[in-house]
């Protein structure tokens, strides 16, 4: 198993940057792939971002690709998403999350065999 926790969440002005920061402990990080989705509140969770084991291949939704760049540091067992030019749509409760599995659909939380507490972002306008 795979603990992880978010952090970096916050309160920022339209325009303005956040670095969202997810550890992952019990388990080597680098068995899993990891993402990030989002849920805002009477939305279902959205994808995010797709990060491979490696860190190689990254995938975006279309609403924060050229905005939004997902890492990982295999060393640290961590994964990050620089978040850029924040929008107010943005806002939302940012979940990190890990999949075990070789081959699945990335953009489907079902995929994902373990799950963050969420850490909260807020854009302002």
């Amino acid at each position: 198993q795979v603990q992880l926790v978010e952090s970096g969440g916050g309160l920022v002005q339209a325009g303005g940057s956040l670095r969202l920061s997810c550890a992952a402990s019990g388990r080597t990080a680098s068995n899993y792939a990891m993402a990030w989705f989002r849920q805002a509140p009477g939305k279902e969770r959205e994808f995010v971002a797709f990060i491979s084991r490696s860190g190689a291949i990254t995938y975006y939704a279309d609403s924060v690709k050229g905005r939004f760049t997902s890492t990982r540091d295999n060393a640290k067992n961590t994964q990050s998403l620089q978040m850029n030019s924040l929008k107010p749509e943005d806002t939302a409760v940012y979940y990190c999350a890990a999949a075990s599995r070789y081959s699945f659909d990335y953009r489907v939380p079902s995929s994902y065999d373990y799950w963050g507490q969420g850490t909260q972002v807020t854009v302002s306008s």
